[in-house]
């Protein structure tokens, strides 16, 4: 079995350099039940080692690993040594969420072996409170942030005394039912394309660059939205080199959502704020903030109700970061115009549409990303920041409770800093991937994130 990629799945593919690895992470954290043995994770890794079934897309493998810019690129079913994907990490004990950043880091900073299926997993143990983690990496042309979280859900269960829960690669990938293949039409993953459905997407498409040429003049006629030309320049947008840093932060749900309430704005849009309190402090102690205000990418999830997931199916807005804004308030009020300004822009627009529309606007982004060029020429936006839904229960694994999770993303050249966000069970986790070299004591942003959410409640009490 094989199954194409996408023109999104293969940007991420063509992006694969040394510097530049296209790999996105999760960090969990797990508190240990009272009842487990001390030799709870050898024992899984002798489950492992014993063999276990592994599901798409954990099976997939590419078709051409040496050529990534293949133009008939593919994904296919492949056998997987496990023993080389699932990997026991040890800290020394008693470990603490400084040691475990470290090691993550240097984790993270590792490029993936693109001639097998592009996923690791460590079990790392030895942390304080008996505690242990799993960190999770998979290239981002395998799946997206929207999969990865389903992934997470399916494998972990509500029930803290199941005890037989499978690991993810071994669990069914969720969806629909597939669809019968009518008589007449050929195979499609193996990269046939029925006329019928060929016609039919080039209507799509003819359609599609309408609704975006209008699109577009309004970005260049309505001032109050934000251009692709519109972002200052910043010691974010230099060049990267491999070594990478992760910091993590947690803040309570409740205390988001009650500030998104009291001003009228998301709580995506508090997000924002937290990020952009934290960037203006971290840029003023670098002497680095520039005039004009930081604009941050915010990638928008585009599937249909009932999507299986797998794959790339994201859009993007540009957004005001304000952080021209001492005042929290302010600055909250000024991210909020902008993100809906941003937003009624893509309302009414078809999923083609918008795919289309977000590369026309991020299209000059890519040039930056080159490494002769990056840092020389403006940045199209100066950070990508993006939130992922979690789940609101407790989950578990085999009884060892969740306590947090914090994703892992990419930095390129000409983006060395990218925030993440995630949520579970009341409690928003950000995760801050860096250049090591490039945004140098990335572990103070954290910290002012936390400071942040303390300021912005004052500041609209």
């Amino acid at each position: 079995m094989s199954k194409r990629l996408t023109p999104s799945d293969a940007m991420f593919l063509y992006g694969e350099t040394r510097e530049t690895m296209m790999h996105v992470g999760g960090l969990l954290l797990f508190a240990t039940p009272p009842d487990a043995d001390p030799d709870h994770l050898r024992h899984l890794m002798d489950e492992v080692r014993g063999g276990l079934p592994v599901q798409p897309p954990w099976s997939y493998k590419l078709r051409h690993p040496d050529w990534l810019s293949h133009p008939l690129q593919a994904w296919d079913e492949s056998e997987v040594d496990l023993e080389y994907h699932v990997r026991r990490t040890a800290l020394p004990s008693p470990g603490d969420e400084r040691e475990l950043g470290i090691v993550v880091s240097r984790l993270h900073g590792n490029a993936l072996d693109m001639h097998r299926p592009p996923w690791e997993v460590h079990l790392i143990e030895g942390l304080n409170d008996g505690r242990f983690a799993l960190y999770v990496k998979v290239h981002h042309a395998l799946v997206d942030g929207y999969s990865a979280m389903r992934v997470l859900v399916h494998a972990l269960s509500k029930d803290a005394e199941e005890r037989d829960r499978p690991l993810f690669f071994s669990v069914p990938p969720p969806g629909r039912k597939p669809r019968e293949p009518q008589p007449d039409e050929h195979d499609h993953e193996s990269g046939g394309l029925h006329w019928t459905e060929l016609a039919a997407a080039v209507r799509a498409q003819y359609g599609a660059t309408k609704t975006v040429v209008r699109a577009l003049r309004n970005v260049v006629r309505d001032e109050e939205l934000v251009t692709p030309r519109q972002a200052p320049r910043c010691i974010l947008n230099g060049r990267i080199s491999r070594s990478r840093r992760f910091a993590t932060q947690t803040v309570a749900l409740d205390r988001v959502k009650a500030i998104a309430k009291a001003t009228g704005g998301t709580l995506n849009d508090v997000i924002l704020a937290l990020s952009a309190t934290s960037l203006r402090r971290y840029l003023l102690e670098q002497n680095a903030l520039p005039d004009d205000p930081l604009i941050a990418m915010l990638p928008v999830a585009i599937r249909p109700k009932g999507d299986a997931g797998g794959g790339n199916a994201v859009g993007s807005i540009l957004a005001s970061l304000a952080t021209d804004i001492e005042d929290p308030a302010k600055q909250l009020a000024s991210i909020i115009h902008s993100t809906t300004r941003a937003k009624h822009q893509l309302q009414g627009m078809s999923r083609i549409e918008i795919l289309s529309y977000s590369a026309l606007m991020l299209a000059p982004a890519v040039l930056n990303m080159i490494p002769g060029i990056a840092g020389h020429m403006k940045p199209t936006f100066n950070i990508v920041i993006s939130n992922v839904p979690g789940p609101n229960d407790h989950l578990y694994f085999r009884g060892a409770q969740l306590q947090c999770s914090y994703p892992l993303s990419i930095p390129v050249h000409g983006q060395a800093l990218n925030i993440t966000c995630s949520s579970y069970a009341g409690q928003i986790g950000f995760g801050f991937t860096g250049c090591r070299d490039t945004v140098p004591h990335l572990q103070r942003l954290a910290v002012y994130c936390g400071d942040a959410i303390d300021e912005l409640e004052r500041a609209v009490a």
